[in-house]
């Protein structure tokens, strides 16, 4: 059909030619008269019969070809000869395949008999205004194929370059299977009633708010096409398929906002954790991950569902609760004791707390060390070596000069190592302590994870998709203001006889770190445990006015404060957009200590603070009041931190932004689409 057509196009434009030259010669002779053209009788007439009989054989030729064309078009002996051959013309209509060539501007030339059956007419068509997706064939060498939707049908294309030959399979069929099959996949959910140990029997009105919740489980569940069976009294089993998990998803599981309304203003308050686990055949192991899910779901602060899909990133929903203070003595105790028993079956303990360490990593670090010389002291066989990881640069400058000015320099070396040198020190009896961060990647040294058999973790953030695998014992606490508490409350409920001694050095940097972690006690993580945590480092010796003296500015971070302070925008109602210039570098504490100050602004819901700390890499600062989630909204964008405080750094793999403009565009994105998603039903009421 191309040689048809480079013929036909040849033929007409010479007709066209010659007839153009013969029409301008005659206008001419009879412009200007020549040899007396004008006195020849009937001159007009021949000249209008001459173009006249141009006309008709136009005409003729242009019907001719359409109809040559047409047939050349309709033949099938010469699609199937000419093409794929006549003998396998049968095995491609079975198989359902239709062909296209286009020429060299993507016009359809010809297409086969699968099209004109289905009534599809292509030809003399650019393709891709029929079939955009097939764009990416052409301009795309490395896409091999692709699915695209024709006439109601879906196909898997390819393309060959050489005869400009597009290849459609229909797989329709085998789509809808897929399709169907995906949506049937089974789906395992397990449910808990949040803090419920702590309300039960406490009052009727809670009796009847349990009831209320059960209630409401059981109808949302039912009506999304869910099996429900409780297994305890505060938790349930749920078996569904992923088509109703959509339809929740969908909807945002309302039922948290749900229980959270119908609770509303109890001290102790019910929610719901949730975790769904599907697209794993084995079912084992489907169980397995909706533990997980619930398990990260509660270490997250509770009020929310986390859907796992095998080979994919968690999803979250919900989150709009502050976690409930925990007030059981019991799991102090029995961390406390646990922990213990894992430093005495140990040969040697090494702690290491998060990059760019702070007052309460190091806090947090000093007190596992306090622990650790507790069971050397009271224990006659071979001395346990306790060494916390040390790298100045990657220590906060405060941080650093408090830790050093604290100890003698003999002590300070016995006690600190390398975070190099440390994987030498590891072996398979050695326990690694991790404090205020639970992200390995956030560690100072993750390579030391990777080696270390037995690892323990002690944090105060909520849990992000990114954990540490297979920890032998684990405390996540969201509600406490700081990991330093955690560590005082461990040391003060441990059941250790004589008690554990805290040196009062370390008593008076673990203090400066609840400072710094509960802003003074003006955070809303600060509960009745962070004062009592403080109390119990007073009775060791704790100095407030010391611990105060170490996290205080000097003039120049004063002025860089105040520098930052003045750059406020407003991004949206209630939330609050600082950074510094391209070229200043600063330390991510004093991004933080100026997001702190904005909050102590009325009317200031949260605050994003952002600057460089190196010449590659830009922090951001969140805090909110909480009535905004900042952990889920710095999630969004490659981070994480707890309810009212966060962090990000970037670039990162989630938001690869090189520019504090960038991260403002992106900050902004995120707040556009997930704000009200992470605003508190308190939060939207003060809105209004």
């Amino acid at each position: 059909m191309i040689d048809s057509l480079r013929k036909y196009r040849i033929t007409a434009l010479a007709i066209v030619l010659f007839e153009a030259v013969v029409s301008a010669i005659a206008l001419v002779f009879y412009y200007f008269d020549l040899y007396g053209f004008q006195s020849l009788r009937y001159s007009l007439m021949f000249l209008a019969g001459g173009l006249g009989l141009f006309l008709i054989i136009d005409c003729l030729l242009f019907f001719f070809a359409l109809s040559h064309l047409a047939k050349v078009r309709t033949r099938s002996d010469f699609t199937a000869a000419s093409l794929i051959g006549s003998d396998l013309q049968e095995a491609y209509d079975f198989g359902q395949v239709g062909i296209i060539i286009v020429d060299e501007d993507n016009v359809v030339l010809w297409s086969s008999s699968l099209f004109h059956e289905r009534q599809i007419d292509l030809i003399d068509t650019e393709v891709f205004s029929s079939i955009p997706d097939l764009r990416p064939l052409v301009n795309g060498p490395s896409t091999k194929s692709v699915k695209v939707e024709l006439g109601g049908a879906i196909y898997s294309a390819c393309f060959l370059s050489d005869p400009r030959m597009f290849i459609l399979k229909d797989i329709t069929e085998v789509e809808q299977a897929l399709a169907y099959n995906r949506d049937q996949t089974l789906v395992i959910g397990i449910i808990s009633i949040d803090n419920f140990n702590d309300s039960v029997g406490d009052t009727d009105e809670t009796a009847d708010a349990i009831n209320e919740i059960r209630s409401l489980i059981t109808t949302y569940f039912r009506n999304n096409g869910a099996v429900l069976r409780r297994v305890r009294s505060s938790s349930y089993f749920c078996i569904t398929n992923a088509a109703h998990l959509r339809k929740m998803e969908e909807d945002g599981f309302k039922i948290l906002d749900e229980v959270r309304e119908k609770v509303k203003g109890d001290v102790n308050r019910l929610t719901l954790s949730c975790g769904f686990a599907y697209d794993m055949p084995d079912i084992i192991r489907l169980n397995d991950m909706a533990a997980t899910a619930l398990d990260i779901a509660m270490s997250r602060g509770g009020d929310q569902v986390i859907v796992s899909q095998f080979g994919h990133e968690f999803r979250f929903f919900g989150g709009k609760t502050v976690a409930q203070e925990a007030t059981s003595k019991v799991k102090y105790r029995a961390i406390a004791d646990s922990l213990v028993s894992l430093i005495k079956s140990s040969s040697n303990v090494l702690v290491m707390g998060h990059e760019e360490a702070d007052m309460d990593a190091i806090g947090s670090c000093l007190g596992i060390k306090a622990i650790v010389d507790w069971v050397n002291a009271n224990s006659k066989e071979k001395k346990i070596k306790c060494q916390i990881l040390y790298n100045q640069k990657r220590f906060e400058t405060k941080a650093r000069l408090a830790f050093c000015s604290s100890y003698s320099k003999e002590e300070f070396n016995k006690m600190t190592i390398a975070p190099e040198a440390a994987l030498k020190e590891c072996k398979a009896t050695t326990l690694v302590v991790v404090v205020d961060v639970s992200d390995p990647e956030r560690t100072l040294n993750p390579k030391l994870l990777e080696q270390s058999n037995k690892v323990v973790v002690i944090d105060h953030h909520r849990r992000s998709q990114k954990f540490i695998e297979h920890p032998v014992l684990s405390q996540i606490e969201p509600s406490a203001s700081s990991a330093s508490e955690l560590i005082a409350m461990l040391i003060r409920y441990a059941t250790a006889n004589p008690k554990i001694d805290l040196p009062s050095a370390s008593a008076t940097i673990m203090l400066s770190g609840i400072f710094l972690d509960s802003n003074y006690f003006k955070s809303k993580a600060t509960g009745a445990m962070t004062f009592e945590a403080s109390e119990v480092l007073k009775d060791y010796g704790a100095d407030n006015a010391r611990a105060d003296e170490f996290l205080k500015d000097g003039l120049e971070e004063f002025n860089l404060t105040t520098r930052i302070l003045a750059s406020a925008v407003t991004l949206t109602t209630g939330v609050i957009w600082c950074a510094l210039d391209e070229k200043d570098i600063v330390q991510r504490a004093s991004l933080a200590k100026a997001a702190n100050q904005i909050m102590q602004i009325k009317d200031v819901h949260a605050c994003f603070v952002a600057g460089k700390i190196d010449s590659q890499s830009i922090s951001l600062s969140g805090r909110s009041d909480g009535t905004i989630n900042v952990q889920l909204l710095s999630e969004k964008l490659g981070g994480g931190g707890h309810f009212q405080m966060s962090g990000c750094k970037f670039p990162n793999d989630v938001c690869p932004a090189k520019t504090i403009h960038e991260v403002k565009i992106a900050l902004q994105g995120v707040l556009d689409e997930h704000l009200v998603s992470a605003t508190t039903s308190e939060g939207l009421q003060s809105e209004k």
